[in-house]
């Protein structure tokens, strides 16, 4: 593992139903992951995926190509940009890459993250701390 190695390139398509799912297990039923009325009336500009879905599934670039996921040491990102997800079977596709950003001398590297949907970037600063 060098700094600047480039992460296989991840495209994840989140649907309504992975919505429902995720609220039935993170149990955050908050009405703009589901009810497009509710999202709309609140000023989104339709129903929206869960900040913590949209993180969970960008960090499958880092524990796919680590193949071991106990490597992961720490995980972080800002939610900057909602995810909109249309009521139709393709969903809202997910654009993700990484690249290894430091390699400490501690036996941990660096794995910066972009994580895009509709070519504009959702989260900011996502990175992740992995084991050599």
């Amino acid at each position: 593992m060098n700094t600047g190695d480039e992460l296989p390139a991840l495209e994840v398509r989140i649907t309504r139903e992975q919505l429902v799912r995720y609220a039935g297990a993170a149990l955050d039923f908050n009405p703009i992951h589901w009810n497009e009325a509710f999202a709309k009336d609140v000023g989104l500009p339709d129903v929206i995926a869960h900040g913590m879905l949209t993180m969970a599934v960008s960090g499958r670039v880092v524990t796919d190509w680590l193949g071991d996921p106990g490597r992961l040491v720490d995980f972080s990102a800002r939610f900057t940009r909602p995810v909109v997800v249309p009521n139709t079977p393709e969903g809202a596709l997910v654009e993700i890459t990484g690249k290894v950003g430091e390699v400490t001398g501690d036996g941990t590297a660096r794995i910066d993250l972009v994580v895009k949907f509709d070519g504009k970037t959702v989260l900011g600063k996502p990175q992740a701390v992995v084991r050599v």
